[in-house]
């Protein structure tokens, strides 16, 4: 018998197919630009963070399935971190939901073969094991139905807001139209409001207030406050360089709040790059336009609208 005919009579799939598939998912994920390892919130909005784990064991996932598994829940919408086997979920008292698609996971071992036991038995010395990979198909509880309460390993949901203070006072003191929910974050300039997702929702929940300085640095663009071009498409100059803007007004809002700041946008190096290797003076333009939105809204602390035309910055760039 071969080692892929005994791979097979165990249940095995192929070590290079596995590997070769597993790849290719991750691949296509980064490729359409989903880093579930960064991504600050779900699109699920799950408001239970941490690994993923077995919902019957309450064993944490680890490795390559942290991805899988990670990524599968924000594509899939579910809204909590445990995975069961279909076996597993008929032992928990329930059942999958008929017409529901699992999601493979893979386990990592090694086993020694009955010939290596014979060969290491008559020749003396230590058997040689072999590794494998065992895929699984697992599905989220939100997949099922009828089970049991208190399933081991359920998540301990986050508290529903960790407030900061401060920064809570200085979002509400801009009077900015904030819309609470839903699974973007986003400044639309015409009917000039900000949308972010519920503080529950995001992972580290300090990343609230980034999003919100952010989306808030965009709308200190609009015409009737600093008067940006805010119209670019997002492959143009102009939406590379608006972002721009925005990532280091945050930053410095952020600094001056004691909040540690962030890069949100690090998709967008390749494009800011371009914008600064053809104009020497981009990065002097953008920090000062950055520098006028973060004191138009840190104007707001005092109690007072800043003048759009207002720059409390000491160090001024001609354009």
């Amino acid at each position: 018998m071969t080692k892929e005919t005994a791979r097979r009579a165990r249940g095995d799939a192929p070590l290079r197919d596995i590997y070769a598939e597993t790849t290719a998912k991750i691949v296509a994920e980064m490729e359409a630009g989903r880093f579930p390892w960064v991504q600050p919130w779900s699109a699920s909005a799950c408001a239970c963070p941490g690994l993923p784990r077995n919902a019957l064991t309450g064993a944490c996932y680890s490795g390559i399935n942290v991805l899988l598994l990670w990524g599968e829940a924000i594509t899939g919408g579910y809204p909590v971190q445990g995975w069961l086997t279909f076996k597993q979920a008929l032992a928990a008292g329930g059942n999958v939901r008929k017409g529901e698609h699992g999601t493979t996971v893979v386990y990592a071992d090694r086993f020694i073969p009955e010939a290596e036991k014979a060969r290491a038995a008559q020749a003396g010395g230590d058997a040689r094991s072999v590794a494998f990979l065992k895929r699984y198909t697992v599905f989220n509880v939100a997949q099922c139905e009828g089970l049991r309460e208190g399933l081991a390993g359920e998540p301990v949901p986050l508290p529903e807001r960790e407030i900061v203070p401060h920064a809570e006072a200085l979002i509400t003191a801009t009077g900015a139209d904030f819309r609470i929910g839903g699974d973007k974050a986003f400044y639309a300039p015409e009917p000039d409001f900000i949308r972010v997702p519920s503080q529950p929702t995001f992972r580290d929940q300090i990343n609230y207030y980034r999003t919100c300085f952010h989306e808030l640095a965009h709308w200190t663009g609009h015409p009737r406050r600093l008067a940006r071009k805010l119209t670019g498409g997002r492959s143009t100059k102009d939406y590379a360089r608006e972002e721009l803007v925005a990532e280091m007004g945050t930053a410095f809002v952020c600094a001056s709040l004691g909040i540690v700041p962030t890069v949100r946008h690090a998709d967008y190096l390749a494009s800011w790059l371009e914008v600064l290797r053809e104009d020497s003076r981009a990065i002097f333009r953008a920090a000062s336009q950055a520098s006028k939105a973060a004191d138009f809204i840190l104007a707001f602390q005092h109690g007072g609208e800043p003048a759009a035309g207002a720059l409390a910055s000491e160090w001024k760039v001609a354009a």
